[in-house]
């Protein structure tokens, strides 16, 4: 990790984080990163609709094998990154965030096969509360994640009672990959420049779970509707969001947007109403109201920290 460039706040959001004072007219500018986060978000509700109509064709690992592949090839033939001139520390670092990657796309999708959609969701953002509550300094941004939880178990309808043992296995271990994700991103983010290293995480990840993917779904990964409509997964889910999820991490400390990411289970229900046409009960419009005001909340309260003395964000390594 670089070192910081200049004195920093001794209240910095994430501990370990680099991050340079700026003037109080920058912290606006940290609405930018949310609305990065936003549209990513709304771009896998796309992408994982899509990948629903796949898993009959290549199954579940399949879906996985040939997200991350098609989405390896797109980001190393756009990328191109350079491969010399980094550390040790800098691949440590890459492959790390490589396997994060494909171990939270492949147990959410092992989890999904066992459970509903919604229950795997709300179980797998548990990951995301739980390190912004570890990595935040501030006492009221625990609040704001249990107001978040609780809008998440209202969107579960209320328990997760008669669910499988392993499918509420594989949503938790997806959520744990899913905070050392948020972790990871953020520290690539930082040693590599634009985004060389989520390319070069990507092609880890691809190159992981591809024997995986072989022997689970064979040749029907060769078929060509299923190569294009995987293709199609891969850039819906996750070249488009994780390329905003990366850049916005540049620049938002890692607890607030853990605490954005519960926005996804609201993302999905919302997209059910106004696309599916699923009509939302009264108790669902207030989880989602509950899981919308705790984000809001995360992210005034990291701007208006910003305006009380001096606003911290991350600098990028050279």
């Amino acid at each position: 990790m670089s070192t910081p460039s200049a004195t920093t706040s001794s209240s910095s959001p994430v501990a370990g984080t680099d991050h340079v004072p700026v003037s109080e007219g920058a912290a606006p500018g940290r609405l930018g990163p949310v609305g990065l986060v936003l549209a990513g978000g709304i771009s896998v509700q796309f992408g994982g609709a899509l990948a629903v109509t796949l898993m009959p064709r290549a199954g579940a690992l399949g879906v996985v094998t040939l997200r991350l592949l098609a989405a390896a090839v797109i980001l190393l033939v756009v990328c191109r990154p350079r491969l010399r001139g980094h550390s040790r520390a800098d691949w440590g670092t890459v492959a790390v965030f490589g396997i994060a990657m494909g171990a939270m796309n492949g147990l959410f999708y092992e989890s999904a096969a066992r459970i509903p959609l919604g229950a795997a969701v709300t179980l797998e953002v548990l990951g995301p509360l739980a390190l912004s509550v570890l990595a935040s300094r501030r006492a009221v941004n625990a609040v704001w994640a249990g107001l978040a939880l609780c809008g998440v178990f209202l969107l579960s309808g209320g328990g997760f009672g008669g669910l499988d043992p392993a499918g509420v296995a594989f949503a938790l271990g997806a959520g744990a990959m899913w905070a050392a994700y948020i972790l990871f991103s953020a520290r690539t983010g930082r040693r590599f420049p634009q985004a060389d290293g989520l390319a070069l995480a990507m092609a880890v990840a691809a190159l992981l779970f591809l024997p995986i993917g072989i022997v689970s779904s064979g040749t029907r990964l060769l078929d060509p509707t299923t190569v294009a409509l995987g293709s199609a997964v891969a850039v819906l889910s996750s070249v488009l969001p994780y390329t905003l999820e990366l850049l916005a991490l540049r620049r938002l400390p890692a607890s607030t947007f853990a605490i954005l990411m519960s926005l996804e289970p609201a993302i999905a229900a919302t997209a059910g109403f106004l696309i599916l046409h699923q009509s939302l009960s009264a108790i669902q419009a207030a989880a989602i109201a509950l899981v919308i005001g705790a984000s809001m909340g995360a992210v005034r309260t990291q701007v208006g920290r910003g305006k009380a003395a001096v606003t911290v964000v991350p600098v990028d390594a050279p």
